[in-house]
């Protein structure tokens, strides 16, 4: 039974991760259409990851409960109980980047700049999708290579940001789009990070240590 119940809690989060990535991918969408419609929608739909996190941490309070699991098992639920919470702030991300489509202002727009954006966005995607097939295979060496990925966004998203004040520099009636492609690279990049901390609870639910994939992180904005 408890078997059973583990199986459909990891199902539970893989949906809610799937739902998340979705939403983390049609935000940044919306940012590049310029469409303020489909951030509001995105906006409106936030409390449906909010409200599978609460059911999902709900059912591992019980299980932990009724079970009184121990040792690795105790781990399993304790894991999917952390990871669930990364999962809801990728969740206020997108929310976020959706935000800021909705108040960006001013029709100059930066086409490489955007184009940036939109690369490394559908690669933090990506990512997500990623660490949560490990996360449902328990593969520890794939949540490993999550660090490498990471950096690479780092880079990106330093990039953007440095493209972004070069503008500013030099046209400052671009300065409000350029603030906001810094503010949208940020949410981006925090979002690769939180993708870490669910590679880490991975390799803790796997061997009960606590590692750090990407140490000293920390955020320009």
């Amino acid at each position: 039974m408890f078997d059973e119940e583990l199986a459909d809690l990891d199902t539970s989060f893989k949906e809610m991760g799937l739902l998340v990535s979705e939403t983390l991918e049609q935000s940044v969408q919306a940012f590049l259409d310029h469409d303020r419609q489909k951030a509001q929608e995105i906006i409106d739909d936030d409390k449906a990851i909010n409200h599978r996190e609460i059911a999902i941490e709900k059912k591992t309070f019980e299980m932990i409960a009724l079970y009184q699991p121990v040792t690795t098992d105790l781990r399993e639920i304790v894991t999917i109980l952390k990871a669930v919470s990364v999962l809801e702030r990728i969740g206020d991300n997108a929310r976020n980047i959706a935000i800021s489509t909705i108040h960006m202002k001013g029709n100059k727009r930066v086409a490489n700049i955007e184009e940036k954006i939109g690369q490394t966005g559908t690669m933090v995607a990506n990512m997500v999708n990623r660490v949560l097939d490990f996360y449902v295979n328990d593969d520890i060496q794939g949540a490993e290579s999550m660090e490498g990925e990471v950096d690479q966004v780092t880079q990106d998203t330093t990039d953007i940001r440095g493209m972004a004040i070069s503008v500013m520099e030099k046209d400052p009636d671009i300065v409000t789009a350029a603030t906001d492609y810094i503010v949208v690279a940020g949410y981006i990049k925090r979002t690769a990070d939180y993708v870490t901390d669910i590679a880490e609870w991975l390799i803790y639910k796997r061997t009960g240590k606590i590692v750090e994939l990407n140490p000293g992180t920390s955020s320009y904005l």
